[in-house]
């Protein structure tokens, strides 16, 4: 490995990177939701941009899937404890948006 594979930032980023990622941690901070609620809530997001995003992210160990067997079927995600340890940096970042990015464009 390089130095630059085994930099932890690196290697965060590697893992949970994706465009749409923090936007979907960020709405299940909130509690649980279904992937319609998901998609709804996330601008810009198309179906099959959250279908990837939610497969990496449950690959990864930061969000669980709860199938339920109805009719239709009913699909909820939430974050597991790894995923919400991710909570304060989400904090740290918003913070950071607010104090450094103007938002009245």
């Amino acid at each position: 490995m390089s130095k630059i594979t085994n930099c932890p930032i690196t290697r965060t980023i590697e893992l949970i990177g994706g465009k749409w990622t923090f936007s979907i941690i960020y709405v299940l901070m909130k509690g649980t939701k279904r992937f319609k609620e998901l998609e709804r809530t996330i601008d810009g997001i198309n179906t099959r941009m959250l279908v990837k995003e939610l497969k990496m992210l449950e690959a990864n160990e930061i969000i669980i899937r709860k199938a339920y067997a109805t009719v239709p079927p009913t699909v909820e995600y939430s974050l597991t404890s790894k995923g919400q340890e991710l909570l304060p940096v989400l904090d740290a970042l918003k913070t950071w948006g607010k104090k450094n990015i103007n938002f009245d464009n």
